[in-house]
Protein backbone atom coordinates (compact mmCIF):
# COMPACT_ATOMS: atom_id res chain seq x y z
CA UNK A 1 0.00 0.00 0.00
CA UNK A 2 3.12 2.32 0.71
CA UNK A 3 4.08 2.11 -2.84
CA UNK A 4 0.61 3.10 -4.19
CA UNK A 5 0.56 5.76 -2.05
CA UNK A 6 3.81 7.02 -3.33
CA UNK A 7 2.42 6.62 -7.13
CA UNK A 8 -0.70 8.88 -6.20
CA UNK A 9 0.73 11.30 -4.28
CA UNK A 10 0.39 13.79 -6.96
CA UNK A 11 -3.32 14.10 -5.43
CA UNK A 12 -1.86 16.30 -2.23
CA UNK A 13 1.01 17.82 -3.76
CA UNK A 14 3.40 19.18 -1.04
CA UNK A 15 0.68 18.92 1.06
CA UNK A 16 1.81 19.15 5.33
CA UNK A 17 0.00 18.78 8.59
CA UNK A 18 -0.09 22.72 9.09
CA UNK A 19 -3.40 24.60 10.15
CA UNK A 20 -2.34 28.18 11.50
CA UNK A 21 -1.06 29.78 7.99
CA UNK A 22 -1.79 32.84 6.07
CA UNK A 23 -3.90 31.08 3.17
CA UNK A 24 -6.10 29.14 5.83
CA UNK A 25 -6.88 32.10 7.42
CA UNK A 26 -7.68 33.48 3.70
CA UNK A 27 -9.94 30.76 3.18
CA UNK A 28 -12.39 30.53 6.62
CA UNK A 29 -13.07 34.45 5.72
CA UNK A 30 -14.23 33.71 2.58
CA UNK A 31 -16.29 30.91 4.34
CA UNK A 32 -17.27 33.33 6.79
CA UNK A 33 -18.04 35.61 4.41
CA UNK A 34 -20.61 33.51 2.39
CA UNK A 35 -23.65 33.82 5.04
CA UNK A 36 -23.45 37.65 4.39
CA UNK A 37 -23.58 37.51 0.47
CA UNK A 38 -26.49 35.20 0.72
CA UNK A 39 -27.96 37.42 2.78
CA UNK A 40 -27.19 40.85 0.55
CA UNK A 41 -28.36 38.63 -2.35
CA UNK A 42 -31.73 37.46 -1.22
CA UNK A 43 -32.81 40.90 -0.03
CA UNK A 44 -31.44 42.35 -3.52
CA UNK A 45 -29.04 44.30 -2.02
CA UNK A 46 -26.91 43.84 -5.27
CA UNK A 47 -24.40 46.27 -5.26
CA UNK A 48 -22.91 45.63 -1.73
CA UNK A 49 -23.18 41.89 -2.58
CA UNK A 50 -20.97 42.53 -6.11
CA UNK A 51 -18.75 44.05 -3.62
CA UNK A 52 -18.25 41.39 -1.30
CA UNK A 53 -17.93 38.65 -3.70
CA UNK A 54 -15.58 40.71 -5.68
CA UNK A 55 -13.34 40.38 -2.43
CA UNK A 56 -14.06 36.75 -2.09
CA UNK A 57 -12.75 36.07 -5.16
CA UNK A 58 -9.46 38.39 -4.81
CA UNK A 59 -9.00 36.49 -2.26
CA UNK A 60 -9.55 33.19 -3.66
CA UNK A 61 -6.40 33.61 -6.13
CA UNK A 62 -4.20 35.57 -3.28
CA UNK A 63 -4.36 32.41 -1.10
CA UNK A 64 -3.04 29.80 -3.66
CA UNK A 65 -0.18 32.36 -4.36
CA UNK A 66 0.96 32.90 -1.24
CA UNK A 67 0.31 29.02 -0.50
CA UNK A 68 3.32 27.70 -3.23
CA UNK A 69 5.39 31.09 -2.71
CA UNK A 70 5.94 30.63 1.12
CA UNK A 71 5.49 26.74 1.18
CA UNK A 72 2.34 26.73 3.12
CA UNK A 73 0.54 24.32 1.13
CA UNK A 74 -1.19 22.28 3.76
CA UNK A 75 -3.92 19.30 3.73
CA UNK A 76 -6.49 21.09 5.36
CA UNK A 77 -5.87 23.96 2.85
CA UNK A 78 -6.51 21.61 0.21
CA UNK A 79 -9.91 20.95 1.76
CA UNK A 80 -10.84 24.26 2.72
CA UNK A 81 -10.29 26.25 -0.49
CA UNK A 82 -12.50 23.88 -2.35
CA UNK A 83 -15.36 23.81 0.17
CA UNK A 84 -15.31 26.99 -0.12
CA UNK A 85 -15.89 27.37 -3.12
CA UNK A 86 -18.26 24.54 -3.13
CA UNK A 87 -20.49 26.89 -0.47
CA UNK A 88 -19.96 30.24 -2.26
CA UNK A 89 -21.93 28.80 -5.59
CA UNK A 90 -24.05 26.72 -3.59
CA UNK A 91 -25.31 29.50 -1.12
CA UNK A 92 -25.27 32.37 -3.79
CA UNK A 93 -27.75 29.95 -6.07
CA UNK A 94 -29.92 29.33 -2.89
CA UNK A 95 -29.66 33.16 -2.72
CA UNK A 96 -30.74 33.82 -6.21
CA UNK A 97 -33.32 31.05 -5.93
CA UNK A 98 -34.70 33.06 -2.34
CA UNK A 99 -34.80 36.59 -4.37
CA UNK A 100 -36.83 34.81 -7.25
CA UNK A 101 -34.26 35.27 -9.86
CA UNK A 102 -33.63 31.45 -10.45
CA UNK A 103 -35.52 27.87 -11.11
CA UNK A 104 -35.36 26.10 -8.27
CA UNK A 105 -34.32 23.24 -10.08
CA UNK A 106 -31.01 24.86 -10.47
CA UNK A 107 -30.14 24.39 -6.67
CA UNK A 108 -31.13 21.04 -6.99
CA UNK A 109 -28.84 19.96 -9.75
CA UNK A 110 -25.91 22.10 -7.80
CA UNK A 111 -26.45 20.56 -4.27
CA UNK A 112 -27.05 16.96 -6.00
CA UNK A 113 -23.64 16.93 -7.10
CA UNK A 114 -22.00 18.43 -4.58
CA UNK A 115 -23.29 16.13 -1.60
CA UNK A 116 -22.45 13.09 -4.42
CA UNK A 117 -18.39 14.55 -4.32
CA UNK A 118 -18.88 14.87 -0.77
CA UNK A 119 -19.40 11.58 0.03
CA UNK A 120 -16.59 10.75 -2.28
CA UNK A 121 -14.01 12.66 -0.67
CA UNK A 122 -15.02 11.26 2.83
CA UNK A 123 -14.49 7.46 1.28
CA UNK A 124 -11.40 8.56 -0.44
CA UNK A 125 -10.15 9.65 2.93
CA UNK A 126 -10.88 6.32 4.80
CA UNK A 127 -8.02 5.13 2.86
CA UNK A 128 -5.42 8.13 3.51
CA UNK A 129 -6.20 9.59 -0.33
CA UNK A 130 -6.37 13.47 -0.36
CA UNK A 131 -8.57 15.53 -2.55
CA UNK A 132 -8.32 14.79 -6.60
CA UNK A 133 -6.45 17.13 -8.62
CA UNK A 134 -9.08 19.78 -10.09
CA UNK A 135 -9.85 18.50 -13.13
CA UNK A 136 -9.82 21.50 -16.37
CA UNK A 137 -13.82 20.36 -17.13
CA UNK A 138 -14.19 20.92 -13.65
CA UNK A 139 -12.23 24.70 -13.48
CA UNK A 140 -14.12 25.47 -16.59
CA UNK A 141 -17.87 24.48 -14.96
CA UNK A 142 -16.92 26.39 -12.08
CA UNK A 143 -15.88 29.47 -13.41
CA UNK A 144 -18.49 29.29 -15.75
CA UNK A 145 -21.13 29.57 -12.61
CA UNK A 146 -19.32 32.01 -11.06
CA UNK A 147 -19.82 34.14 -14.24
CA UNK A 148 -23.44 33.43 -14.20
CA UNK A 149 -23.55 34.20 -10.44
CA UNK A 150 -22.14 37.62 -10.81
CA UNK A 151 -24.19 38.12 -14.10
CA UNK A 152 -27.77 37.23 -12.63
CA UNK A 153 -26.90 39.31 -9.79
CA UNK A 154 -25.64 42.43 -11.70
CA UNK A 155 -29.00 41.89 -14.24
CA UNK A 156 -31.20 42.93 -10.95
CA UNK A 157 -29.60 46.04 -10.97
CA UNK A 158 -31.96 47.42 -13.70
CA UNK A 159 -35.34 46.36 -15.79
CA UNK A 160 -34.38 48.06 -18.84
CA UNK A 161 -34.08 45.68 -22.41
CA UNK A 162 -30.19 45.47 -21.49
CA UNK A 163 -30.56 44.37 -17.85
CA UNK A 164 -32.99 41.46 -19.28
CA UNK A 165 -30.26 40.33 -22.38
CA UNK A 166 -27.78 40.53 -19.94
CA UNK A 167 -30.16 38.25 -17.47
CA UNK A 168 -30.90 35.34 -20.21
CA UNK A 169 -27.42 35.43 -21.37
CA UNK A 170 -25.99 34.82 -17.57
CA UNK A 171 -28.63 32.31 -17.34
CA UNK A 172 -27.80 30.39 -20.31
CA UNK A 173 -24.21 30.33 -18.89
CA UNK A 174 -25.46 29.09 -16.05
CA UNK A 175 -27.29 26.00 -17.74
CA UNK A 176 -23.81 25.77 -19.49
CA UNK A 177 -22.11 25.68 -16.30
CA UNK A 178 -23.85 22.82 -14.44
CA UNK A 179 -23.86 20.76 -17.39
CA UNK A 180 -19.62 20.97 -17.05
CA UNK A 181 -20.09 20.93 -13.85
CA UNK A 182 -21.48 17.38 -14.03
CA UNK A 183 -19.09 16.52 -16.26
CA UNK A 184 -16.76 17.03 -14.24
CA UNK A 185 -18.45 14.98 -11.20
CA UNK A 186 -18.50 12.15 -13.90
CA UNK A 187 -14.82 12.58 -14.26
CA UNK A 188 -13.98 12.92 -10.50
CA UNK A 189 -15.78 10.05 -9.72
CA UNK A 190 -13.87 7.32 -12.49
CA UNK A 191 -10.94 8.81 -10.81
CA UNK A 192 -11.92 8.18 -7.73
CA UNK A 193 -13.40 4.36 -8.15
CA UNK A 194 -10.36 3.53 -10.17
CA UNK A 195 -8.03 4.54 -7.21
CA UNK A 196 -10.25 2.71 -4.88
CA UNK A 197 -9.95 -0.41 -7.05
CA UNK A 198 -6.05 -0.67 -6.93
CA UNK A 199 -6.21 -0.10 -3.43
CA UNK A 200 -8.67 -2.45 -2.21
CA UNK A 201 -6.85 -4.88 -5.44
CA UNK A 202 -3.53 -4.38 -3.54
CA UNK A 203 -5.39 -4.91 -0.09
CA UNK A 204 -7.04 -7.98 -0.12
CA UNK A 205 -5.27 -9.53 -3.49
CA UNK A 206 -7.85 -9.80 -5.59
Amino acid sequence: MTSQKANTSRYSPEARDIYFTVPNIISALRIISIPFITVLVSRHEMIAALALIAVSSASDGLDGIIARRFNQVSKIGQILDPIADRLLIFCSILALGIAGIIPWWMLIIVGLRDLWMAIQVIWLAQYDYGPLPVHFVGKAGTALLMMSIVGLIFADLGTSTFFHLFYLAALAAGIWGLAMYWLAGYIYTRQGVTLLRKELGERYGS
